[in-house]
C-alpha cells in the first residue's frame, strides 16, 4: 500500500498505512515474474515474426547448401570414377612398357575413422598406427618388388625400349584429344573403333620420327586416313603418322629418332587440322598415351593422360 494511509474500520478512522518487509518483497517477486514473463513473450513473438540479417543471410545459405549438396555428390562420383579409371589405365602402361604392375601406394587412405569424431581414444589411434603402418610395410615391399622387376627387364638382354618421345614438339595437354577406345565419329555420329591418339595442333606444324626405324609404307590418298607415314622400329614396334599435308620421307629410307617425316594436315576423312598418330606391336594396336610418359614432366603427362582417357570424340 505504500506509505499512504488506510480506513479503520473499527475506529472508522483513518491512520498510516503500516508497512509490512514481506508484502514488498511479495509485490517485488511478482513484479520481477510479470516482467520476466512479458520479456519472454515479446523475445518469441519477434523471433517468430521477425528475422535479424544474420539469420536471413543464414537462412540463404542454407538454402544454397541444399541446392549444391546432390551436384557435389555427383561431382565426387564423377572424381571417383575419373581416378578409377586413370588406376586402369596405368596399370595397362607399366604392363605394356615395363611388363608390371604400377606402383600403387596411397599414405591417407582408410582415414574416414580420423575424421569422424573430435575424440579418439588413444587405443583406436594405437591400433591403427600399427595396422596403418603394417599396411605400408607390404605396399613399400610390393613397391620395390615392381621397381625391381622393372629394372631387371630393363637391364635384361634383348630388351628393346618402345617409341616413346612426342611426334610433335612444344606440345601441351591441351592439344591433346582422344586416345584408342570406342569413340564419336564426327562424321557417323556414332561410337567406333580410334585406334590411335589425336594432337590438335595448326596445319603445317612438323611431325617428327618417334624413335629410329625404317619407314616402311608412304601413302598419298585423300580417302581415309589421308596422306600415311608408317615407320618400323625395334622390338617389333610401329607407329603410324595419318593425315599429313605433305610428307618429307620416302618408302625404305632409315630415319633416326626426331627425323621430320611431314607436316600436319587434313587429309581423308578429318574433322579439323590435326595428326593422328598410332602405335602398334606385332600388328596389334596400343595406347599412344601409355608411351608418352618419358617426353613430359608428370604433372604435364598426368593432364595429357586425363584429356586422352576422358576425350569422348575423335577427330577422324
Amino acid at each position: 500500500m505504500g506509505n499512504g494511509y488506510e480506513f479503520d474500520k473499527i475506529s472508522f478512522r483513518f491512520r498510516k498505512a503500516s508497512v509490512s518487509v514481506w508484502k514488498i518483497l511479495l509485490s517485488t517477486l511478482k513484479y520481477i515474474a510479470v516482467t520476466f514473463s512479458l520479456t519472454v513473450v515479446a523475445y518469441l513473438i519477434i523471433s517468430l515474426f521477425v528475422s535479424t540479417d544474420s539469420q536471413r543471410r543464414l537462412r540463404r545459405e542454407n538454402r544454397m547448401y541444399e541446392k549444391t549438396y546432390a551436384q557435389l555428390q555427383s561431382k565426387e562420383q564423377l572424381l571417383g570414377d575419373v581416378i578409377a579409371g586413370l588406376q586402369l589405365k596405368d596399370n595397362e602402361i607399366y604392363g605394356a612398357v615395363f611388363h608390371s604392375e604400377a606402383p600403387n601406394v596411397d599414405p591417407i587412405s582408410s582415414l574416414d575413422f580420423l575424421f569422424a569424431s573430435d575424440t579418439i581414444p588413444d587405443g583406436q589411434i594405437t591400433r591403427y598406427t600399427r595396422l596403418k603402418a603394417s599396411e605400408l610395410e607390404a605396399k613399400v615391399a610390393r613397391v620395390d618388388s615392381a621397381f625391381a622387376s622393372i629394372f631387371r627387364t630393363v637391364a635384361s638382354e634383348g630388351f628393346v625400349p618402345p617409341p616413346m618421345t612426342l611426334p610433335l614438339k612444344g606440345i601441351s595437354y591441351p592439344q591433346v584429344g582422344a586416345s584408342t577406345g570406342m569413340k564419336l565419329n564426327p562424321f557417323l555420329k556414332a561410337r567406333v573403333q580410334h585406334n590411335g591418339m589425336d594432337f590438335i595442333v595448326p596445319q603445317g606444324t612438323p611431325v617428327y620420327a618417334a624413335a629410329d626405324g625404317e619407314v616402311v609404307s608412304v601413302v598419298r590418298s585423300n580417302k581415309g586416313q589421308g596422306n600415311i607415314v608408317g615407320i618400323a622400329h625395334a622390338g617389333g614396334y610401329r607407329t603410324n603418322y595419318a593425315h599429313l599435308s605433305s610428307i618429307s620421307v620416302n618408302k625404305g629410307q632409315k630415319v633416326r629418332k626426331g627425323s621430320r617425316i611431314g607436316t600436319v594436315g587434313m587429309t581423308g576423312n578429318a574433322f579439323a587440322p590435326h595428326l593422328h598418330y598410332e602405335v602398334m606391336r606385332d600388328t596389334v594396336y596400343l595406347d599412344p598415351v601409355g608411351y608418352l610418359f618419358a617426353s613430359a614432366a608428370p604433372d604435364e603427362y598426368s593432364n595429357m593422360l586425363f584429356m586422352a582417357v576422358n576425350t569422348e570424340q575423335s577427330m577422324d
